[in-house]
């Protein structure tokens, strides 16, 4: 029997890294955020509405979407933000649904959902955000780490990196709302024992579910 969780963290947490681990234990791994990428292809009908709704320079000189400009505009502007994420959403949702559907019917034993915002686009309830899956699963980094990290990699102002942050759910509220934790605020090494566990225990429900 096939086990559904939903994976999601925040902005600088390390959620990449965990699907990463997932994956190599043999996890088959749903990118809400490869799939955004195949959606706004050049040339692909959500290109073309982003563009009218946020503006035809968010699209470089051969035709593809600027990521860093509109990152900068949808943080900096939450109206716009909801426009692009009202573009996104239902695309990505029935993609991901059709992926996550084809890997059950190929006998997978866990697929993960990996979704940024997971708990920002479902019910403050921990059994509503689950959604269509068995389980959430929450990469956990201290807001601290989430800045550090974020400046590290983005090369961007600790001001900027706040402000990405904040426009997510905070993390200790996520926290509160998934069924599993996973700590990557320490070594990695830490967070691959953490994930073996998880792995094998979720492997187990879904065994034992299979034989009821």
């Amino acid at each position: 029997m096939t086990r559904v969780i939903g994976l999601t963290g925040g902005i600088g947490t390390g959620k990449s890294t965990v699907a990463r681990l997932l994956a190599d234990l043999g996890a088959v791994v749903v990118d809400a955020d490869a799939i955004v990428r195949e959606l706004q292809a050049p040339g692909s009908p959500a290109l073309a509405e982003i563009a009218a709704a946020l503006g035809s320079d968010v699209l470089d000189p051969a035709g593809a979407l600027d990521r860093a400009r509109v990152a900068d505009r949808v943080f900096r502007d939450p109206a716009l933000r909801q426009r692009l994420n009202a573009i996104m959403h239902p695309r990505v949702g029935a993609e991901m649904a059709r992926r996550t559907d084809a890997a059950r019917r190929a006998g997978a034993p866990l697929v993960v959902m990996d979704i940024p915002l997971l708990f920002e686009t479902r019910p403050r309830d921990r059994d509503a955000a689950r959604g269509g899956s068995d389980a959430t699963v929450l990469v956990y980094a201290a807001p601290s780490v989430q800045i550090d990290r974020t400046v590290a990699r983005d090369g961007c102002t600790r001001e900027e990196a706040e402000r990405r942050i904040a426009a997510q759910l905070p993390i200790d509220e996520k926290r509160a709302l998934a069924d599993y934790v996973i700590d990557n605020g320490g070594a990695l090494a830490d967070t691959e024992r953490q994930v073996r566990g998880l792995f094998a225990k979720l492997i187990g429900q879904a065994a034992t579910a299979g034989t009821r």
